[in-house]
């Protein structure tokens, strides 16, 4: 690897916590296969049983205070910190353990577990406790507004104004331990692609969607495979500064 790159763009997914011991989604045993969707991840959901999805969400942030970053996330807060260019990460993740290693560059576009926001004034606020029916909204006072903070299906994922920006000036994208079948995430490659001025990449623990269009594939274990690929990413900083 010897290009010198000015913008990079990292997409990740569940399968980069999952070595910090977080459930994925659609994987064998993972989340969506002990929960259904439509109990505990739709706006419907939190209309009919707003105690049961406020239980899930809970288990989840529990889980995810539990969790530490693991080194594929502090590869790449090192990256962000030492590349001289933009390096801007787009997570799906909605765990927080990005910002734990240093990551500042950072944009969750499904949301962050340890928000809240409250449906009657919009407010949006941090917690690190549990949370029920009966929380009340800190700004409104309102009771029974307050929900998570997540992009639940249905609903339109966040800064993609923003994240389209970064993807049209991009000229090295890499998503790691996505599925690459979730939308509008899943189209991100496409829109690199299309500009045919961005090397794409992609790193997997194993084969994902059959149809994956990046350019590059590698696969592995992301604690593995990151902190390797960042070293060489930085190693094109020498070599262009030797020449």
């Amino acid at each position: 690897m010897t290009e010198h790159y000015d913008h990079i763009v990292v997409l990740t997914g569940a399968g980069i916590s999952a070595e910090s011991g977080l459930d994925t989604f659609r994987d064998k045993g993972g989340l969506w296969s002990r929960y259904s969707i439509d109990d505990v991840a739709t706006p419907d959901a939190y209309r009919r049983n707003p105690g049961l999805v406020h239980d899930f969400y809970n288990q989840r942030r529990a889980a995810a205070r539990n969790a530490q970053p693991n080194p594929a996330h502090y590869a790449l807060a090192r990256l962000e910190a030492e590349y001289p260019g933009e390096v801007m990460v787009v997570t799906q993740n909605v765990d927080d353990l990005h910002e734990r290693a240093g990551s500042q560059n950072l944009l969750h576009m499904h949301g962050e577990l340890f928000k809240l926001r409250c449906t009657d004034c919009g407010t949006v606020w941090n917690t690190d406790g549990d949370t029920s029916t009966e929380s009340v909204c800190g700004s409104c006072g309102s009771q029974g507004s307050v929900r998570p903070h997540i992009v639940w299906f249905g609903e339109f994922p966040f800064y993609m104004d923003e994240i389209d920006r970064h993807l049209e000036a991009c000229d090295l994208f890499v998503s790691i331990g996505t599925s690459g079948t979730v939308y509008p995430a899943a189209g991100f490659v496409d829109t690199v692609i299309r500009r045919q001025k961005g090397q794409t990449v992609e790193i997997n623990l194993e084969p994902q969607a059959e149809n994956s269009k990046s350019q590059q594939k590698i696969y592995g274990k992301a604690g593995v495979i990151v902190p390797s690929y960042v070293e060489e990413l930085l190693q094109t900083i020498v070599s262009t500064r030797s020449d």
